[in-house]
């Protein structure tokens, strides 16, 4: 039975390393990040000591190898991080660690050199650098093969003009794993490469700090570069290989978002039982109410299936086997539960549930972007479609 509130058992194949994972992840958030998510969420900025704690616990390097400060726990130790930090309601925060954990920084270990690795990923994983992965432009969000923002050579150097927009830690980040194109726009995908670049380069700018529906308190940025010189040693992988990387990287990040919606769904449930159980109207409470009951029971139910699926497919990844098709599915189907699920809540909260300062509410708005980003649902299901 779950512990308290809508927790789910855990698969069989979740061991005791990673229970304790859990454990450690859910009183951090208990202690660091419930408390203090309002402020973060007034200011737009979480403090760059949050990422600090994270590092010194050990968990901003599950992705990354021992020899830099890692600890290689696989692709369903970042599911079990991923969940638990969802728990907290503050889809930011979930949103602003987890780029620089799994979507950025994780490009790095994957295929870079071991120069790099010893250079950038000890103050990665230690969380006194922070980082963001620079690939949407206003141009180029899904499509990916269609950006713009260009790398020349010139002599060992690279010189990047160009734009990105909507970048998690783009603002305060000190380092992005840039997306630029490196041959002629003709060659589409085959002309991507990737880059470290350090925000202190010069010609790096931060254009604007975006003002957003939800996830209010990570920074996101529009960022231009203006004849911006890139050592030739930060050129990330092979040249014009980037494109293959960008997308070995959307499909942790899917597997990802399958853990927020699992932890955001069931995190709502919870509150709405809370709720439900001791509001009262006609006389008794609104769970007394058979369409109440039938109503969570049926959100619930699907909240376990996406859970189910996500964590099935991240221990198939850990095993080696090919997941393109389930994360998609991961993609095109949980936040589509999730948007149900938080609605659903929130019409049970009735007129509280409306109120700003409510976490259902946060919650509603925060879920939204899941739809669109890392691909949008309805390129999602094309993924799904051409895998069938």
């Amino acid at each position: 039975m779950p512990e308290a509130g809508f927790r789910l058992n855990d698969p069989v194949f979740v061991g005791e390393e990673l229970v304790m994972l859990r454990d450690q992840v859910r009183r951090f958030v208990e202690k660091e990040v419930t408390p203090n998510g309002e402020a973060w969420e007034r200011e737009g900025k979480i403090p760059r000591e949050m990422f600090r704690k994270l590092g010194d616990m050990g968990l901003l390097g599950m992705q990354h190898e021992e020899a830099y400060g890692g600890t290689q726990m696989g692709s369903l130790a970042s599911v079990v991080f991923g969940e638990e930090l969802s728990r907290s309601t503050f889809g930011g925060f979930t949103a602003a660690v987890t780029v620089h954990t799994d979507m950025s920084a994780s490009h790095i270990t994957r295929v870079g050199t071991p120069d790099q690795k010893a250079r950038f990923l000890p103050d990665i994983i230690s969380g006194t650098t922070v980082c963001a992965i620079g690939v949407t432009e206003a141009g180029a969000g899904s499509d990916v093969a269609g950006i713009r923002t260009r790398a020349v050579r010139d002599g060992d150097d690279w010189i990047i003009n160009g734009t990105k927009m909507f970048i998690t830690n783009g603002v305060y980040g000190k380092v992005v794993v840039l997306g630029a194109r490196t041959d002629g726009i003709e060659a589409g995908a085959r002309g991507i490469s990737l880059f470290i670049v350090p925000t202190d380069t010069p010609g790096f700018n931060v254009t604007t700090k975006l003002e957003k529906h939800g996830w209010l308190c990570s920074d996101t940025a529009e960022l231009s570069f203006e004849d911006m010189r890139v050592p030739g040693e930060n050129l990330l992988g092979e040249m014009n290989r980037g494109f293959h990387a960008i997308m070995q990287g959307f499909e942790h990040e899917r597997l990802m978002i399958g853990a927020f919606c699992a932890g955001e769904g069931a995190k709502a449930i919870e509150l709405t039982l809370d709720y439900v159980r001791t509001r009262r109207a006609f006389g008794k409470s609104i769970w007394d109410q058979q369409a109440t009951r039938q109503r969570l029971a049926d959100l619930a139910s699907k909240v376990a299936m996406i859970r189910a699926l996500t964590y099935q497919t991240a221990a198939a990844k850990d095993a080696g086997q090919p997941v393109s098709r389930e994360t998609a599915m991961i993609k095109s189907v949980g936040p589509e539960i999730l948007h149900d699920v938080v609605h659903g809540c929130l019409q049970l909260h009735g007129g509280s549930g409306y109120m700003r300062g409510t976490p259902i509410e946060r919650m509603t708005r925060d879920a939204r972007i899941l739809r669109i980003g890392g691909g949008a649902t309805e390129v999602m299901l094309e993924e799904v479609a051409k895998r069938m």
